[in-house]
């Protein structure tokens, strides 16, 4: 086994958190990773996707969607806290059942392979991961400086959508750095380009981008997804001056609502999640805390679910419920302060 899984000690143990980490972190991260656990078996060999705030009972998919890598992300994060075989086993098989999603022609990619297998320690993961990041080098569009958002989910399949960023930045910079930071830039250029936020733009020729209604531009997630793509690409392209981008894409609220324009409606617990990842690799610890503290104060519940999270507030999906990229980004971030894992390693 490699050194990552002795991160726990032999009596069960969780890692001591560091001097300057605040006592509600380690057992807030224990919480979470329980949690994964009850899940594992709820679902089985199905993908949890949402869960009723009321009755934690998941909605799942048989193949994952593009939510697949952080349930397989969550289960490297437990595997590696306690350091168990049979959550090791159960990591690794998951993350090969995202292997379908290989040729698959959408940049969600990004999000299932990276996601899926950053944190993994094996070799059929870092081969998985090779695998993808190739395909989705090979979809590239060199004309378009991106990798289209494609048309697995339906759709044109010309748009270039900023979830389709985030994990395609650091999936692609394992292969080919320009590729990576082309497909950033472009959509910084898109989404805050004129003044204004615009999350989801469709390509007609000759040249020309054409704003799209969905996501709205006061998605909160939007926002938090090209956060963490420019802290990726700040960390690993070495694009210093990517980090000016950081002013327009930090949040005001610590959680904001899931549509910035709707202060009354639903908050998004998901994106201030990914937010406080983002943070933590900017070397911004202490808005980072703030974040995650009211995160865990507010919204955890005592079996550790992350509630308040909204799937899409546009269609009135499961908009105050437990997402599952709520609790890995959140699990994640709580690692990454107790020491578990660095905060680049995902």
């Amino acid at each position: 086994m490699s050194g990552a899984r002795a991160a726990k000690g032999s009596a069960g143990m969780a890692p001591q958190p560091r001097p300057d980490v605040p006592d509600w972190v380690a057992p807030a991260l224990d919480s979470v990773l329980e949690r994964v656990a009850a899940t594992q078996a709820q679902v089985g060999d199905r993908f949890p996707l949402f869960a009723d705030p009321c009755t934690g009972l998941w909605t799942t998919t048989g193949r994952g969607s593009w939510t697949g890598g952080f349930w397989a992300g969550l289960l490297w994060l437990r595997a590696r806290y306690t350091a168990d075989d049979g959550a090791h086993k159960a990591a690794a098989k998951c993350t090969g059942r995202l292997a379908n999603w290989v040729h698959a022609d959408t940049a969600a990619r990004g999000l299932i392979f990276w996601n899926g297998t950053a944190l993994a320690d094996t070799r059929e993961a870092t081969e998985l991961r090779d695998r993808a990041a190739h395909a989705c080098l090979d979809a590239y569009d060199a004309e378009l400086c991106l990798v289209p958002w494609g048309s697995a989910f339906g759709g044109p399949r010309l748009l270039a959508r900023v979830d389709g960023v985030s994990g395609m930045v650091p999936l692609l910079a394992t292969v080919d750095e320009q590729a990576a930071e082309a497909h950033l830039r472009r959509h910084l250029e898109l989404c805050l380009g004129e003044g204004s936020f615009g999350w989801s733009w469709r390509y007609e020729h000759p040249a020309r981008w054409v704003p799209c209604d969905d996501p709205p531009p006061g998605w909160s997630r939007g926002r938090a997804w090209l956060l963490l793509a420019v802290a990726d690409a700040v960390h690993r392209l070495g694009a210093d001056d990517l980090a000016d981008a950081t002013r327009h894409l930090i949040p005001a609220h610590t959680v904001p609502p899931a549509n910035e324009t709707h202060p009354g409606g639903p908050l998004d617990t998901s994106a201030a999640a990914i937010s406080a990842v983002a943070l933590l690799k900017l070397g911004r610890r202490e808005r980072a805390v703030q974040v995650l503290q009211e995160l865990v104060r507010t919204h955890l519940s005592g079996d550790g679910r992350l509630l308040d999270g909204c799937y899409d507030l546009t269609t009135g999906t499961a908009t105050r419920h437990e997402l599952i990229w709520g609790d890995f980004y959140l699990a994640h971030a709580l690692a990454a302060l107790t020491g578990l894992v660095d905060p680049h390693e995902a």
